[in-house]
């Protein structure tokens, strides 16, 4: 279970979050949509500190995993982003080989087995059905994958460190339908297992691949979540009116 108390951001005297709260049970998919600029990435970040490496940034509230503070001052980040992994918007592949990308964050994280890292090399990316596609060139440049089987890789790599929870910003938005189609699959794919907490856009995909949806929108200049709740329910009666007129393509 993760539960958001209060949670507040700003660059500098500039806020971008402001008081929000929800919990996203364990083993569920969270849908975030909302406009561009409503600080739904900024959200993202929060969940496993990545805002930290931002000058100025300045966070507030309260984010709980399985009860620990995640914005505790004391929290070991390296353990915090082994539990959280992340999959960005842009396929992001380390410039280096296949097996280098899977392998390097085994190593940082203290997988010292050799045979190990390559036990878990091959069965994730067999999870993301990337393995037959690869296995005869793991010492290849992961550049010259394809944008889809960048991202599965990306996903990949995060998966190969047994995380609790994947977040996702915005993850198809680069790729063409097929790619697409094959991440939504991965996401279905992993609930039950993971708590998936994904950015979108696209509220046609929002639908298919949430069990529930938050949307945030901007209020007085500023980021909130104006309604939450199971997507369908959300979808077919929704108790705001600017959820309403969004997700019916009139605002936003």
């Amino acid at each position: 279970m993760i539960r958001v108390e209060s949670l507040a951001v700003s660059y500098g005297s500039r806020r971008v979050l402001r008081d929000i709260r929800l919990e996203v049970p364990q083993g569920t998919t969270l849908a975030v949509v909302g406009p561009s600029g409503c600080g739904k990435s900024t959200f993202l970040s929060c969940l496993n500190r990545l805002i930290d490496l931002i000058p100025g940034a300045a966070v507030s509230g309260r984010i709980l995993l399985r009860g620990q503070d995640l914005l505790d001052s004391r929290t070991d980040l390296i353990a915090l982003r082994r539990r959280v992994g992340m999959v960005f918007q842009k396929p992001n592949p380390f410039p280096t080989t296949i097996r280098r990308n899977m392998q390097l964050a085994l190593i940082e994280h203290g997988v010292r087995s050799r045979g190990e890292r390559d036990r878990l090399t091959q069965q994730t990316l067999e999870e993301v059905g990337l393995w037959d596609e690869v296995f005869d060139r793991l010492d290849s440049p992961a550049n010259q994958l394809s944008g889809g089987q960048q991202q599965r890789l990306c996903l990949a790599r995060s998966l190969a460190l047994s995380p609790e929870v994947i977040l996702m910003d915005e993850p198809c938005s680069a790729l063409d339908p097929v790619a697409s189609s094959r991440i939504e699959g991965l996401i279905q794919s992993l609930k039950g297992r993971l708590t998936q907490i994904v950015v979108t856009h696209n509220l046609a995909q929002a639908r298919r691949i949430a069990d529930d949806v938050a949307i945030f929108w901007i209020s007085d200049a500023v980021g909130t979540v104006i309604e939450t709740g199971p997507v369908e329910q959300v979808w077919r009666q929704p108790t705001h009116p600017i959820s309403a007129a969004y997700l019916s393509g009139q605002q936003g």
